[in-house]
């Protein structure tokens, strides 16, 4: 569970990043835009990914990546099996995921705060 507790962290560091539990499960939120969410079990890391891009996503690595649910395939959002991410690759994840609910100032400030990644 090394992954989830690194990718905890990172989601409550962000700025403007709100971790909030809705039904038992994790979120990470900036104002009402949900970037991150974890199932129960903590097995499953949903996040924003731009819905374009994410059938190539799911194709190139479908034991790492999966669709969302019916329901979710309306959003910019896809599934992450988090037993298949190394640490780096969660939080570089997160913070793309991140990067699609705020303005682009602070996502600009990030990079230059860190300009070696997450």
């Amino acid at each position: 569970m090394a992954v989830i507790d690194d990718v905890r962290h990172l989601g409550a560091e962000l700025e403007r990043s709100t971790p909030v539990y809705v039904r038992g499960r994790l979120k990470f939120r900036v104002q009402q835009l949900v970037y991150v969410a974890f199932s129960r079990d903590e097995r499953v890391m949903g996040f924003a990914f731009p819905k374009e891009e994410r059938a190539a996503l799911v194709a190139g690595d479908p034991e790492k990546f999966q669709m969302p649910s019916q329901s979710d395939l309306r959003f910019n959002w896809v599934h992450a099996d988090l037993a298949a991410l190394d640490a780096t690759e969660a939080r570089e994840l997160v913070v793309d995921a991140w990067r699609m609910v705020v303005p682009q100032k602070l996502s600009r400030a990030y990079d230059l705060a860190h300009p070696d990644g997450p």
